[in-house]
């Protein structure tokens, strides 16, 4: 349908925890991932949460193949995940680079679980139940905290490793999220 407007850090509404999706066969919904689709799409993002969108709804989308941002990513398969609960697998966290679209231009080193299992609906009232870890699990969680107000940077340990991507790595064509 369209490109959406990305909202960005200091917007009250990316604070907010997002309602539970009820109808999962609504028109309105399904208008909606269209919209995370396209948006995510034009800016090259690895996933989008509705509440970057100005959507309170616990919907997020996220996917990675052949990404010129995210050249040595594993591949994500491209899901819909309504309404999702993440457990996390063990206590072990890793440390690495996100950026997010609602963070433009930083970049902050994050810590979170090494391996999470994920559960929630796909686009069509599917059961989604999957365990994960790396890179994926990385981006499921990064987009699931949207759903309750947190952006990255809330979770940084050391603020001397959050900044501009390109003081960081200068070299890097790489984009944000």
């Amino acid at each position: 349908m369209s490109v959406r407007p990305v909202l960005r850090m200091g917007d009250v509404r990316l604070l907010e925890v997002a309602k539970i999706v009820s109808d999962k066969n609504s028109s309105q919904l399904h208008s909606l991932l269209i919209d995370l689709r396209d948006t995510m799409q034009a800016l090259n993002g690895a996933g989008l949460a509705a509440p970057q969108i100005g959507v309170g709804l616990r919907v997020v989308i996220f996917g990675v193949q052949a990404n010129p941002r995210y050249p040595d990513a594993e591949p994500v398969p491209e899901t819909v995940l309504i309404n999702p609960v993440i457990t996390p697998l063990g206590n072990e966290k890793i440390e690495d680079w996100e950026g997010c679209l609602s963070v433009p231009g930083l970049t902050g080193m994050v810590p979170r679980y090494q391996a999470i299992r994920y559960q929630g609906y796909d686009e069509n009232g599917g059961v989604i139940d999957r365990t994960v870890s790396g890179f994926h699990a990385r981006v499921v969680q990064h987009e699931c905290d949207h759903l309750d107000g947190i952006l990255y940077p809330m979770h940084i340990l050391d603020m001397r490793n959050f900044g501009f991507r390109e003081e960081f790595f200068p070299d890097s064509s790489a984009l944000d999220e």
